[in-house]
Protein backbone atom coordinates (compact mmCIF):
# COMPACT_ATOMS: atom_id res chain seq x y z
CA UNK A 1 0.00 0.00 0.00
CA UNK A 2 1.94 3.13 -0.86
CA UNK A 3 0.98 6.53 1.16
CA UNK A 4 0.97 9.32 -0.75
CA UNK A 5 1.78 12.55 1.17
CA UNK A 6 0.62 15.92 0.76
CA UNK A 7 2.32 18.65 -0.68
CA UNK A 8 2.26 21.29 1.31
CA UNK A 9 1.50 24.83 -0.56
CA UNK A 10 4.45 27.61 -0.35
CA UNK A 11 4.54 29.32 3.27
CA UNK A 12 3.60 32.75 3.25
CA UNK A 13 7.21 33.89 4.31
CA UNK A 14 8.72 32.13 1.23
CA UNK A 15 6.23 34.02 -0.94
CA UNK A 16 7.49 37.17 0.66
CA UNK A 17 10.71 36.96 0.84
CA UNK A 18 10.69 35.57 -2.71
CA UNK A 19 8.98 39.21 -3.77
CA UNK A 20 11.43 41.00 -1.98
CA UNK A 21 14.66 39.30 -3.36
CA UNK A 22 12.74 39.80 -7.35
CA UNK A 23 11.62 43.46 -6.89
CA UNK A 24 13.34 45.98 -9.20
CA UNK A 25 14.83 48.72 -7.27
CA UNK A 26 12.97 51.94 -7.89
CA UNK A 27 14.73 54.70 -10.11
CA UNK A 28 15.78 57.78 -8.52
CA UNK A 29 14.58 61.27 -10.41
CA UNK A 30 17.56 63.21 -10.97
CA UNK A 31 16.07 66.17 -9.51
CA UNK A 32 14.82 64.15 -6.26
CA UNK A 33 18.14 63.15 -5.49
CA UNK A 34 19.95 66.47 -6.31
CA UNK A 35 17.40 68.03 -4.36
CA UNK A 36 18.32 66.67 -0.88
CA UNK A 37 21.66 68.76 -1.45
CA UNK A 38 20.91 72.02 0.30
CA UNK A 39 24.10 74.12 -1.56
CA UNK A 40 21.98 72.86 -5.07
CA UNK A 41 18.65 74.05 -3.74
CA UNK A 42 20.58 77.66 -2.99
CA UNK A 43 22.43 77.80 -5.85
CA UNK A 44 19.56 76.87 -8.18
CA UNK A 45 17.38 79.99 -6.41
CA UNK A 46 20.53 82.00 -6.99
CA UNK A 47 20.36 81.46 -10.25
CA UNK A 48 16.40 81.86 -10.63
CA UNK A 49 16.91 85.32 -9.29
CA UNK A 50 20.07 86.00 -11.77
CA UNK A 51 17.73 84.99 -14.70
CA UNK A 52 14.71 87.03 -13.53
CA UNK A 53 17.79 90.01 -13.83
CA UNK A 54 18.43 89.67 -16.81
CA UNK A 55 14.82 88.80 -18.63
CA UNK A 56 13.16 91.34 -16.48
CA UNK A 57 15.72 93.81 -14.15
CA UNK A 58 12.23 96.23 -13.15
CA UNK A 59 11.01 93.68 -10.77
CA UNK A 60 13.63 94.01 -8.53
CA UNK A 61 14.55 97.47 -8.33
CA UNK A 62 12.38 100.64 -8.66
CA UNK A 63 15.91 102.78 -9.54
CA UNK A 64 16.41 103.86 -13.09
CA UNK A 65 20.18 102.90 -13.65
CA UNK A 66 21.15 105.89 -15.35
CA UNK A 67 19.59 108.53 -13.17
CA UNK A 68 22.70 110.60 -10.95
CA UNK A 69 21.55 112.28 -7.73
CA UNK A 70 25.02 114.52 -6.71
CA UNK A 71 24.19 114.57 -2.82
CA UNK A 72 23.85 110.99 -2.61
CA UNK A 73 27.31 110.13 -4.08
CA UNK A 74 29.64 107.56 -2.78
CA UNK A 75 27.06 106.47 -0.20
CA UNK A 76 27.17 103.70 1.74
CA UNK A 77 25.26 100.37 2.31
CA UNK A 78 21.77 101.10 3.82
CA UNK A 79 18.20 100.15 3.67
CA UNK A 80 17.07 102.77 0.73
CA UNK A 81 20.55 101.63 -0.97
CA UNK A 82 21.49 97.86 -0.65
CA UNK A 83 24.73 98.24 -2.67
CA UNK A 84 25.57 101.76 -1.88
CA UNK A 85 25.86 104.92 -5.14
CA UNK A 86 28.66 104.67 -7.18
CA UNK A 87 30.42 108.81 -7.49
CA UNK A 88 27.63 109.66 -9.71
CA UNK A 89 25.27 108.93 -6.81
CA UNK A 90 23.77 106.07 -8.94
CA UNK A 91 22.46 103.18 -6.95
CA UNK A 92 24.75 100.27 -7.50
CA UNK A 93 22.37 97.55 -6.33
CA UNK A 94 20.21 98.98 -9.64
CA UNK A 95 23.30 98.66 -11.77
CA UNK A 96 24.41 95.54 -10.97
CA UNK A 97 20.85 94.20 -11.50
CA UNK A 98 20.17 95.84 -15.24
CA UNK A 99 24.30 94.79 -15.60
CA UNK A 100 22.86 91.23 -15.67
CA UNK A 101 20.99 91.17 -18.78
CA UNK A 102 24.58 92.14 -20.85
CA UNK A 103 26.48 89.74 -18.78
CA UNK A 104 24.10 87.26 -19.23
CA UNK A 105 23.36 87.94 -22.79
CA UNK A 106 26.97 87.97 -23.78
CA UNK A 107 27.49 84.26 -22.10
CA UNK A 108 25.00 82.49 -22.93
CA UNK A 109 25.62 83.36 -26.96
CA UNK A 110 29.36 82.74 -26.51
CA UNK A 111 28.01 78.77 -24.82
CA UNK A 112 25.80 78.95 -28.05
CA UNK A 113 27.98 79.79 -30.55
CA UNK A 114 31.19 77.05 -28.77
CA UNK A 115 28.61 74.05 -28.63
CA UNK A 116 26.44 74.16 -32.19
CA UNK A 117 30.67 75.19 -34.12
CA UNK A 118 32.03 72.42 -31.64
CA UNK A 119 29.33 69.92 -32.55
CA UNK A 120 29.91 70.67 -36.32
CA UNK A 121 33.87 70.47 -36.56
CA UNK A 122 33.78 67.62 -33.91
CA UNK A 123 31.36 65.26 -36.10
CA UNK A 124 32.65 66.30 -39.55
CA UNK A 125 36.09 65.64 -37.82
CA UNK A 126 34.88 61.95 -36.44
CA UNK A 127 32.73 60.67 -38.43
CA UNK A 128 34.73 61.59 -42.38
CA UNK A 129 37.97 60.73 -40.69
CA UNK A 130 41.35 59.88 -42.58
CA UNK A 131 42.77 63.31 -43.93
CA UNK A 132 39.52 65.73 -42.77
CA UNK A 133 40.41 64.21 -39.90
CA UNK A 134 44.25 65.21 -39.39
CA UNK A 135 43.88 68.39 -40.71
CA UNK A 136 40.86 69.12 -38.69
CA UNK A 137 42.39 68.00 -35.60
CA UNK A 138 45.68 69.73 -36.53
CA UNK A 139 44.16 73.20 -36.91
CA UNK A 140 42.28 72.22 -33.21
CA UNK A 141 45.40 71.62 -31.19
CA UNK A 142 46.80 74.86 -32.65
CA UNK A 143 43.94 77.09 -31.13
CA UNK A 144 43.82 75.07 -28.03
CA UNK A 145 47.90 76.15 -28.10
CA UNK A 146 46.92 79.86 -28.21
CA UNK A 147 46.18 81.54 -24.77
CA UNK A 148 42.45 82.21 -24.45
CA UNK A 149 43.21 85.93 -23.68
CA UNK A 150 45.59 86.62 -26.63
CA UNK A 151 43.32 84.49 -28.87
CA UNK A 152 39.88 86.89 -27.44
CA UNK A 153 42.28 90.16 -27.81
CA UNK A 154 43.08 89.72 -31.40
CA UNK A 155 39.62 88.91 -32.06
CA UNK A 156 38.22 92.00 -30.26
CA UNK A 157 40.67 93.60 -32.19
CA UNK A 158 39.10 93.06 -35.03
CA UNK A 159 35.43 93.56 -34.37
CA UNK A 160 35.90 96.32 -31.64
CA UNK A 161 34.64 96.49 -28.30
CA UNK A 162 30.64 95.56 -27.45
CA UNK A 163 28.75 92.76 -25.28
CA UNK A 164 28.46 90.89 -29.40
CA UNK A 165 31.89 90.78 -29.75
CA UNK A 166 32.50 89.51 -26.63
CA UNK A 167 30.77 86.67 -26.85
CA UNK A 168 31.99 85.75 -30.18
CA UNK A 169 35.22 86.24 -28.94
CA UNK A 170 34.29 84.09 -26.24
CA UNK A 171 32.47 81.36 -28.02
CA UNK A 172 35.52 81.05 -30.69
CA UNK A 173 37.75 80.19 -27.84
CA UNK A 174 35.24 77.11 -26.63
CA UNK A 175 35.11 75.57 -29.86
CA UNK A 176 38.26 73.56 -29.86
CA UNK A 177 37.87 72.00 -26.75
CA UNK A 178 34.07 71.01 -28.03
CA UNK A 179 34.97 69.61 -31.07
CA UNK A 180 37.82 67.37 -29.67
CA UNK A 181 34.96 65.93 -27.15
CA UNK A 182 32.79 65.51 -29.61
CA UNK A 183 34.71 64.08 -32.23
CA UNK A 184 35.88 61.80 -29.22
CA UNK A 185 32.52 60.06 -28.77
CA UNK A 186 31.48 60.33 -32.94
CA UNK A 187 34.30 57.97 -32.66
CA UNK A 188 32.68 55.77 -30.41
CA UNK A 189 29.18 55.96 -31.47
CA UNK A 190 29.90 55.87 -35.06
CA UNK A 191 31.10 51.68 -35.62
CA UNK A 192 27.73 50.74 -32.92
CA UNK A 193 25.78 47.85 -34.78
CA UNK A 194 22.31 50.43 -34.91
CA UNK A 195 24.61 53.18 -37.03
CA UNK A 196 25.66 49.56 -39.41
CA UNK A 197 22.27 48.46 -39.45
CA UNK A 198 20.98 51.71 -41.02
CA UNK A 199 23.56 51.93 -43.62
CA UNK A 200 22.78 48.76 -44.79
CA UNK A 201 19.18 49.37 -44.80
CA UNK A 202 19.96 51.96 -47.42
CA UNK A 203 19.84 55.62 -45.24
CA UNK A 204 22.38 58.54 -46.42
CA UNK A 205 25.04 59.92 -44.43
CA UNK A 206 22.87 62.51 -43.35
CA UNK A 207 20.02 60.49 -41.94
CA UNK A 208 22.31 58.25 -40.32
CA UNK A 209 24.05 61.35 -38.38
CA UNK A 210 21.03 63.30 -37.66
CA UNK A 211 19.07 60.27 -36.39
CA UNK A 212 21.96 58.45 -34.72
CA UNK A 213 25.66 59.26 -34.49
CA UNK A 214 24.53 63.07 -32.90
CA UNK A 215 21.78 62.48 -30.76
CA UNK A 216 24.49 59.43 -29.38
CA UNK A 217 27.51 61.81 -28.98
CA UNK A 218 26.22 64.90 -27.74
CA UNK A 219 25.08 64.09 -24.35
CA UNK A 220 28.47 64.21 -22.66
CA UNK A 221 29.18 67.77 -24.94
CA UNK A 222 25.88 69.63 -23.30
CA UNK A 223 27.01 68.44 -19.69
CA UNK A 224 30.17 69.76 -20.82
CA UNK A 225 28.30 73.33 -21.79
CA UNK A 226 26.69 73.76 -18.77
CA UNK A 227 30.19 74.40 -17.22
CA UNK A 228 31.50 76.21 -19.51
CA UNK A 229 28.62 78.97 -18.87
CA UNK A 230 30.49 79.59 -15.47
CA UNK A 231 33.20 80.03 -17.32
CA UNK A 232 31.94 82.50 -20.09
CA UNK A 233 30.39 84.67 -17.39
CA UNK A 234 33.73 84.81 -15.68
CA UNK A 235 35.24 85.16 -19.50
CA UNK A 236 32.52 88.11 -19.86
CA UNK A 237 33.08 89.72 -16.66
CA UNK A 238 37.14 89.81 -17.22
CA UNK A 239 37.15 91.11 -20.58
CA UNK A 240 34.43 93.80 -19.36
CA UNK A 241 36.65 94.95 -16.46
CA UNK A 242 39.71 95.49 -19.29
CA UNK A 243 37.15 97.74 -20.73
CA UNK A 244 36.14 95.91 -24.18
CA UNK A 245 32.57 95.21 -23.17
CA UNK A 246 29.90 97.86 -24.01
CA UNK A 247 30.92 101.94 -23.82
CA UNK A 248 29.41 104.02 -20.32
CA UNK A 249 27.10 104.59 -19.38
CA UNK A 250 25.82 100.69 -19.92
CA UNK A 251 26.48 98.71 -16.81
CA UNK A 252 28.13 95.10 -16.98
CA UNK A 253 29.54 92.92 -14.07
CA UNK A 254 33.01 93.44 -14.91
CA UNK A 255 33.40 97.17 -16.00
CA UNK A 256 31.10 97.80 -12.35
CA UNK A 257 34.18 96.17 -10.71
CA UNK A 258 36.70 98.65 -12.58
CA UNK A 259 34.81 101.38 -11.97
CA UNK A 260 35.09 101.04 -8.24
CA UNK A 261 38.73 100.35 -7.98
CA UNK A 262 39.27 104.47 -8.09
CA UNK A 263 37.40 104.37 -4.89
CA UNK A 264 39.01 101.27 -3.35
CA UNK A 265 39.08 100.73 0.01
CA UNK A 266 37.12 103.99 0.99
CA UNK A 267 33.95 102.89 -1.08
CA UNK A 268 35.16 99.27 -0.85
CA UNK A 269 31.29 98.01 -1.92
CA UNK A 270 31.97 100.13 -5.53
CA UNK A 271 34.24 96.75 -6.25
CA UNK A 272 33.29 94.19 -3.88
CA UNK A 273 29.63 93.64 -4.50
CA UNK A 274 29.38 93.70 -8.14
CA UNK A 275 32.50 91.24 -7.41
CA UNK A 276 30.54 88.74 -5.07
CA UNK A 277 27.56 88.57 -7.77
CA UNK A 278 30.07 87.35 -10.02
CA UNK A 279 31.45 84.84 -7.70
CA UNK A 280 27.78 83.46 -6.28
CA UNK A 281 26.49 83.31 -9.85
CA UNK A 282 29.66 80.88 -11.42
CA UNK A 283 29.60 78.89 -8.20
CA UNK A 284 26.11 78.66 -8.84
CA UNK A 285 26.81 77.29 -12.51
CA UNK A 286 29.22 74.92 -10.83
CA UNK A 287 27.24 73.54 -8.67
CA UNK A 288 24.29 72.98 -10.38
CA UNK A 289 26.39 71.38 -13.59
CA UNK A 290 28.17 69.07 -10.77
CA UNK A 291 25.46 67.65 -8.63
CA UNK A 292 22.72 67.26 -11.85
CA UNK A 293 26.45 65.30 -13.34
CA UNK A 294 26.84 63.11 -10.22
CA UNK A 295 22.86 62.44 -9.98
CA UNK A 296 22.66 61.25 -13.58
CA UNK A 297 25.54 58.56 -12.41
CA UNK A 298 24.31 57.63 -9.48
CA UNK A 299 20.62 56.36 -11.59
CA UNK A 300 22.93 54.93 -14.44
CA UNK A 301 24.44 52.39 -11.20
Amino acid sequence: MTVSKAIAPPSRLTLASLDQEFTLPKRRSRFAFALRNPLFVVSSVWIVVVLIAAVAPQLLTRFDPYAMDPFSALGPVSAQHWFGTDEFGRDLFTRVVFGTSESIKAAVLAVLIGLVAGIIVGVTSGYLGGVVDLVIMRLVDTMLSVPSLILSLAILTTLGRGTIPIAIAIGVNSIAGTARLMRSEVLGVKERPFVEASRFSGHGTIYRLRRHVVPNSSRSVVNSAILDTGSAILGVASLSFLGLGAPPPTPEWGALVAEGRSFFPGAWWLSLLPGFVIAATVLSVYKIARVLGNSRSSNIA
